[in-house]
This record gives structure tokens, C-alpha cells and sequence, in this order.
């Protein structure tokens, strides 16, 4: 099966186009060796014959200042990677199309048949811009064809622009186009020595060798050192070089656009009238966290309906096993374990759904590049850059892609320091824990008979962690050093409408994700701990029902209240209780009992395996109570004292605790994979850990 690469400059809309042309025929993956996302999906052709078309990362040129960008380095420099393209569809905005055919002429340069795909043709229809395909083909010596993403316009006919692309290719037919740029005599020279010493036969391939032989992972080490000797004898000066290029290839296709590619004289466009306001120096700030207000209001106030449907849902579900299926430990397992975990996961799909779906519209419409623009510099008083905002951001989704997406940022320091404090940004899988927690320590009003008062408190909690991130980045900025320079190069998109077909495509893919994800650790976690509640030392477990008979038989309790007297008791003595009362005088001073220790280590394998916890905990009692996990936590009391267990204080102790401390192990493998090493994920674990013991102390000292 022969393989298309999609390739362009970010913002070129290449998802839309990769979304046209494949559908639901698609995979998410890594690029093999690194964490850098991968999209592939086979598209048939108008024969019926099917290709892979493989979505590589947006990229500016061929020498690379992103790990983005040096994965289609990578690639493109060795014919033997197994995405190495047969072809290669290069996406280009032709509303901007200047700025886009830097490495459209670099890929060109290696021999790979290429086609030109100017997207946003609907767009720039709008704006007066006019293409003459014909002329700008012939010059360009490739096939040249408008397109949009957007409205699938000329969908068809670029599937079969792609399937005449690939016949040469089929038939064995070399692509003997003649070479862009022409190298300088030092270039020249050095190149002529690599490609002898290699054995490379493409000029150009030998010439990125020349520039990159140090950091090519399929180079050998004899090979790497062989180009450096050619280099260093030929007085290979290789910065200075590539700028040449750079600037060489402009000279080159900049007549080439003036030649075919038609505009109306320049004026105040929509998007310059826009930015006016939205990248204004105080506006613009302002603007940001209204949007983000609105963004956090969503989640906590729209998906109240949903999770109530879904609530009742599970809880129907359960109450019709337990009377269809006979009492025993496979009902308990089913209802009690099973289902009260998941029940706690799936209830907070509608408000992580809203999250991701805000999310995605701002960057759809462009509004997450301004974000970036707007707050660069006061990043660098952080130590951080202005596209951290886009991975801290992320990390109200999710820290684990939030961290991937540091690679665009070229500064070591400024993306270790961002690594290190995304995970302080309250992601989507605390919403479950600050839900639940939040109805203790604030009351269901209204602010000035607008606002949700839980909300709000709900944003607080976002802030708090948005404060905790900068102040953390602060204090490495001083730690840290780094002689590496620090600059941001991006092109801000034009604003757009939203393409809702990438939109519910990102909502289904991370939604999905999150709940496969979550469920797979969720359903052996809550099968776990429904057996470390159900069984412990067969002595105290048969002590522990007596007493609790006992007092209920002295008390003259109900049916349903001695029942969950003994639960409670047996689930003192039970495996999970001793594990809750071994750390218990740690966390006592924080006001947590043992059994929020036992949510407490079981939040490290996900911080949203609390709920299913509690709610595993909760449920082993009278058969018949269908409260839900809050009231469950509202109801819950101390056995001996008969005081309340989640009182102000402990409640807001224990969401404090969860705004920082660093309870995923996802995130620790990711930030390990990413860093290298263990060192800093150690690093980060402790500092947060830190953070979240003395700041949990605090607030329940002042509170109790």
C-alpha cells in the first residue's frame, strides 16, 4: 500500500483536509521512538484502490527548532523510516501563501513527487484572491490544486490528483525534477563528499545530512563522525548556510506567487479589525479571562441535567441487577464494585465533553494563537514562553497532552519549566473530585442573582492552580540556567468560522479516550478495592460483624441502619481498612480518616479513581439506598463519635490537597519519556507533594 504524507506549515488546515479525505478511517498513534502524535488513515482512491495517508506534523522548514518539526526531519532525511512517503500532499493557506512554501520547495528539493494544495479556497474566494492553477503549476513544476477543508470543495478531484501522482511512482519511474536550489561552491563540495561517504544519492538529502548528522537517530556513530570530518575540512559553516538557503528559496518562489497568484489591493481586513481589540494591550487580558470564565461556568452549570440523567441511569442499573440476580459476592461485585466505579467516571463525561468542545472552538477560530501572542512576554517574567499558554491551557483537558505539546517550544529551559508546572492546572480528571467536594464547602447560591456560587468556587480552584503554576515557574526560572536564546516565531491564523466536523472529531477522540483511558484503570481499581472492602482477616472480619450486631441489637436500630453499622465495621477491619489506618497518622493532621487514605493512594494510578473509591466504600451497605456519592459523603460518620466524617474544613483540606499534588502516574511516565529520565518527574512529584501537605495543613487548621 503505497503512503501519502499531508504535510504543511501549522495553521494550514491540513486536520480539515486529513478529515475530508479519510473519514472515520483513521488511527491516533506516536511517530516510532517519540511522543510526537501521529494520524494515519487509509482514503480510497476514485479506482477503488486504498493508500495510507499519514498526517505529519505542521512544520515551518526542514531545519527544525520543535520536535515537531524534527520528526518530519527525521523522516524525510531517511528513505527507510517506515512513514518515508511515496508522495507527499503539501497543504498551504492561500490566503497567506507566501509564508507557506518555504518547505513545500525543501521537500520538493528530495525527489518526492509532490502536490500543491491550496486550502481555504473558500476563504480567500472572499477576500478577492484569485489563483491561475495552470500557470502556477508550470512554474513551480508540480501539480497545483484549490481545495477547501472546510465545505469539501474539490475534495474529489484531489483524490484523483493524488491517484495521477502516484503513477510514475507505481511504475517505477523516478521523479527527475530539477533541483530548486543550487548549492555554493562550499556546499557543493561538502555535499559531494557526504553522498560518496553515505552513499546518498539525492543532493539535497545529503545536504540536510551535512547540517543535521549529529542529531539523525538512524545515523550510525561511524557515520556521524565521517560528516563531521567532510565538515570540519570543508569549512562547512552551517548556520550561516542555512540562512543563505532560507533566503535563496524566497528569491526563488516569491516572483512565482507575483507571477500566479492574483490580490485586491491590501486593506483593513476582518481579522487586522478584530485583533485591534483582541490583541490589544488591556483589553485583550481582559478578554482572555472572560472567555475563560465563561469557558469554567460551562463546565460546572450546563452538564447538570446530563449527569443527573446519567446518575439515575447507573443507579436504576444497579438497583435492577440486585433484584434480578440472587444476593452474594457476584451481585455485590457487579453493583458495588463494577458498576459504582464506573458509574462515578462516566457521570462526568458532559462536563469534560464541554470542556474539550470550549477548547477546541477557540482554537478552530483562532483564537488560542492570540492567547500565545498576547501573553509572551509576560511568560518570560515566569520563565516560560508564549507558547506555554497553549500547553497550560490544555491542562484544564489534560496534563498528559498538555506535556506533549511543550515540543514546540524550542527553549530547553523555558519547556522543562513548563513540564514541570502544567500538572498544577486543574485538569478535566479533578472535576469529578471538585463536583463532589465543592456542595461541602460552598452552598448552592447565587452571586449578585447571576453567578452559580459553586462555580465561581469552582474557578477559584482553577485560579489557585494557575497561581500555583506561576509562582512554581518563578522560583525554577531562578533555579534553573540556560545559555540557550529564547524567541517565538509563529503566524497568527486569520480568524474563521469553525469546521464542526473537526470539532465533534476532537470531541469523540479525546472523550473517548478519556473514558477508555480512565476505565481501563477504573475497572481493575474498583474490582481491587470491592475486594480489599469485601475481605480481610477472617478473625477480625467475624469480631468486627459481632460487635457492630451487638451495639445495633442495644441501640435498637432499623434493619437498614444496623446494616450499614456492620459495613462499616467490617470495612474497618477489612484489607483496604488496615492499608487506610497504616497511613492514617500522616494525613490525620490534614483532618482525612483512613478510608480517604485508601482514595488517597488508589488517586495515584488517576486522580478520578476517587470517586470510584468513595463511591466503592460508600456502597457497601444496605442493599436498598440508592443516595447518591455525595449524599453517601454527606451521610458518612464517625462509628465511634457519630460526628460528621466530610465537615468544611475537611472538604476543603482535602480539595486543596487535590489542586496540587501530583496524583498520576500517566503524567510521571509521560514527563519521564519527555525529560529523558527520572530525575525531574522525582523532582516534580516531591515539589507538588510539598505543596499539597503544608497547603491542606493550613487551610484545615484555619477552618476547624
Amino acid at each position: 500500500m503505497n503512503t501519502i504524507a499531508l504535510a504543511g506549515n501549522p495553521n494550514s488546515g491540513k486536520s480539515s483536509l486529513f478529515n475530508q479525505l479519510t473519514g472515520l478511517r483513521q488511527k491516533v498513534a506516536n511517530f516510532p521512538g517519540v511522543t510526537v502524535e501521529k494520524k494515519s488513515g487509509k482514503m480510497q482512491l476514485p479506482a477503488g484502490e486504498d493508500v495510507m495517508l499519514v498526517d505529519f506534523p505542521g512544520a515551518y522548514s526542514l531545519y527544525p527548532n520543535s520536535e515537531d518539526e524534527r520528526v518530519v526531519l527525521n523522516v524525510l532525511a531517511n528513505p527507510q523510516d517506515p512513514d518515508f512517503p511515496d508522495a507527499v500532499v503539501y497543504v498551504a493557506d492561500l490566503t497567506n501563501l507566501e509564508k507557506h512554501l518555504l518547505l513545500l520547495t525543501q521537500i520538493k528539493d528530495l525527489g518526492l513527487p509532490c502536490l500543491l494544495a491550496l486550502n481555504m479556497a473558500d476563504t480567500a474566494q472572499q477576500q478577492g484572491i484569485s489563483v491561475d492553477e495552470k500557470r502556477l503549476a508550470s512554474l513551480l513544476q508540480m501539480p497545483v490544486l484549490t481545495v477547501s477543508g472546510r465545505t469539501g470543495y474539490h475534495i474529489a478531484e484531489l483524490k484523483q490528483a493524488i491517484a495521477d501522482l502516484l503513477r510514475p511512482v507505481q511504475a517505477g519511474h523516478e521523479n527527475a525534477a530539477t533541483q530548486l536550489y543550487q548549492p555554493g561552491p562550499t556546499e557543493a563540495a561538502t555535499l559531494r563528499r557526504v553522498q560518496q561517504a553515505l552513499g546518498i544519492e539525492n543532493p539535497y538529502r545529503a545536504l540536510l545530512t551535512a547540517h543535521h548528522a549529529e542529531r539523525l537517530p538512524h545515523l550510525a556513530a561511524d557515520e556521524r563522525s565521517a560528516v563531521a570530518s567532510i565538515c570540519e575540512a570543508e569549512n562547512f559553516q552551517s548556520l550561516r548556510l542555512q540562512i543563505a538557503e532560507t533566503m535563496h528559496r524566497f528569491a526563488i518562489f516569491t516572483p512565482v506567487l507575483q507571477a500566479g497568484v492574483t490580490k485586491k489591493a491590501e486593506e483593513n481586513s476582518l481579522s487586522d479589525r478584530l485583533d485591534a481589540v483582541f490583541t490589544h494591550r488591556i483589553f485583550a487580558p481582559l478578554i482572555f479571562f472572560a472567555t475563560m470564565f465563561v469557558v469554567f461556568q460551562a463546565v460546572f452549570a450546563w452538564a447538570s441535567y446530563p449527569m443527573d440523567w446519567i446518575e439515575m441511569g447507573f443507579g436504576w442499573a444497579a438497583e435492577s441487577l440486585k433484584q434480578v440476580l440472587p444476593a452474594g459476592l457476584l451481585t455485590s461485585l457487579l453493583t458495588d464494585g463494577l458498576l459504582a466505579g464506573l458509574g462515578g467516571i462516566v457521570v462526568f463525561v458532559p462536563q469534560i465533553a464541554i470542556l474539550f468542545f470550549l477548547i477546541t472552538l477557540l482554537e478552530e477560530v483562532g483564537y488560542m494563537s492570540r492567547a500565545v501572542f498576547i501573553f509572551d512576554k509576560l511568560m518570560q517574567q515566569f520563565g516560560l514562553n508564549g507558547r506555554s499558554v497553549v500547553a497550560l491551557v490544555s491542562g484544564g483537558a489534560c496534563a498528559i497532552p498538555a506535556i506533549m505539546s511543550t515540543r514546540t517550544i524550542g527553549n530547553w529551559k523555558e519547556r522543562l519549566i513548563t513540564i514541570l508546572v502544567t500538572p498544577l492546572i486543574s485538569c478535566s480528571a479533578r472535576i469529578p473530585v471538585y463536583t463532589v467536594l465543592i456542595g461541602f464547602v460552598v452552598p448552592p447560591d447565587r452571586v449578585l442573582g447571576l453567578f452559580n456560587a459553586q462555580g465561581l468556587a469552582f474557578m477559584g480552584l482553577y485560579l489557585l492552580g494557575i497561581v500555583a503554576a506561576l509562582g512554581s515557574a518563578w522560583v525554577f526560572k531562578k533555579i534553573l540556567k540556560s545559555s540557550d536564546p529564547s524567541w517565538l516565531m509563529m503566524q497568527l491564523p486569520p480568524y474563521r468560522l469553525p469546521v464542526w466536523r473537526n470539532v465533534w472529531q476532537t470531541i469523540w477522540e479525546k472523550t473517548s479516550a478519556f473514558v477508555l483511558g480512565a476505565g481501563k484503570v477504573i475497572l481493575v481499581a474498583s474490582v481491587v478495592l470491592w475486594g480489599l472492602a469485601s475481605f480481610g482477616p477472617s478473625a477480625k472480619m467475624e469480631a468486627a460483624k459481632a460487635a457492630a450486631t451487638s451495639i445495633a441489637e442495644q441501640k435498637n436500630l432499623t434493619e437498614s441502619d444496623s446494616a450499614d453499622l456492620v459495613a462499616a465495621y467490617k470495612i474497618e477491619a477489612s484489607f483496604a481498612g488496615h492499608l487506610g489506618k497504616f497511613i492514617e497518622p500522616v494525613i490525620r493532621p490534614l483532618g482525612f480518616d483512613w478510608k480517604i487514605g485508601i482514595a488517597l493512594i488508589t488517586s495515584f494510578a488517576a486522580r478520578e479513581v476517587f470517586v470510584a473509591t468513595m463511591a466503592t466504600i460508600y456502597s457497601i451497605g444496605s442493599t436498598d439506598d440508592e443516595a447518591t456519592i455525595h449524599s453517601r459523603l454527606a451521610e458518612a460518620r464517625n462509628p465511634q463519635t457519630g460526628a460528621k466524617v466530610y465537615t468544611t474544613a475537611t472538604a476543603a483540606s482535602l480539595l486543596i490537597f487535590y489542586v496540587f499534588a501530583l496524583q498520576c502516574m500517566s503524567t510521571l511516565a509521560v514527563v519521564k519519556r519527555e525529560t529523558g529520565g527520572w530525575k525531574w518527574p522525582i523532582v516534580q512529584f516531591l515539589f507538588m507533594g510539598l505543596m499539597a501537605y503544608l497547603g491542606s495543613w493550613v487551610v484545615y487548621s484555619l477552618m476547624s
